[in-house]
Parts: structure tokens; C-alpha cells; sequence
């Protein structure tokens, strides 16, 4: 359905050294960089079919996380989950909600953990099982 998601970032340097290590976990490679006809700098994680992108804002303001917007992340495994929230933590990430771990809800148990990056964007790890 989606053919990527992109998010805004304030220093592209640090969110390149964050999702490189974060993504990193899942099996994603170094990003391809790209300067924009703008003059703004974009990094493009491409794996398993999908691409995760991070953008210097086009049009020059701040750019912003989304109130009440997660960007979810699907795992191999629970150990898979503890690696890229502990990963993202050690790279300027901040753990949010509860610790990661087995969680039971209205969509049956899966294995979460939520962080923010840098600029406070809200990620999610999950593994659902086989």
C-alpha cells in the first residue's frame, strides 16, 4: 500500500548517525544521500521492498513530528525489538511509553517498543510472531 513514509529533520547529521545505527538492526543499509534541486539534503533507507526517508525541510521551516503519528517498524523477533530500542536509545534516542516487551491488545500479543528520535519523532518496533 505505502511506497515509502519521509519525515523532516533539523540536522540531517544526526539523524543520519541515528537511523543508520537504528535501522541498521532491522538489516538496512547506509542510506543513498541525495541534494534536492532545493539545495536540501535527503537520505533514502531502502530495504526489504520499502524506503524510509528523512528530509531537510524543502520549504526552509523547522520541521516537526506529528501529534499522535508513530512510525511503525516490523521485527524478526522479541531480541530484534530490544536491539533497536536499545540501539536508539544509545544513539540520541529517547524511550517513551512502557518498557519494551511482550504486550496483549484488542489485535492479539505482540512484542513493542516505542522511542522518539532526535527530533521527536515517534517510533515503533514490532514483532507480532510467526
Amino acid at each position: 500500500m505505502f511506497s515509502h513514509v519521509m519525515i523532516g529533520s533539523n540536522d540531517i547529521e544526526q539523524s543520519k548517525r541515528f537511523y543508520d545505527a537504528v535501522l541498521g538492526t532491522l538489516g538496512a543499509g547506509a542510506p543513498l544521500v541525495n541534494q534536492g534541486p532545493s539545495g536540501h539534503t535527503r537520505l533514502f533507507y531502502r530495504h526489504a521492498g520499502s524506503t524510509f526517508c528523512v528530509s531537510e525541510p524543502i520549504n526552509g521551516d523547522g520541521a516537526t513530528c506529528a501529534n499522535g503519528g508513530t512510525i511503525g517498524f516490523k521485527c524478526n523477533s522479541p531480541e530484534q525489538v530490544r536491539e533497536f530500542h536499545d540501539t536508539a536509545v544509545a544513539h540520541g534516542g529517547l524511550s517513551i511509553e512502557d518498557p519494551p516487551g511482550l504486550r496483549d491488545s484488542a489485535m492479539g500479543a505482540m512484542h513493542l517498543a516505542y522511542v522518539r528520535d532526535p527530533d521527536g519523532n515517534k517510533l515503533c518496533a514490532l514483532y507480532r510472531g510467526k
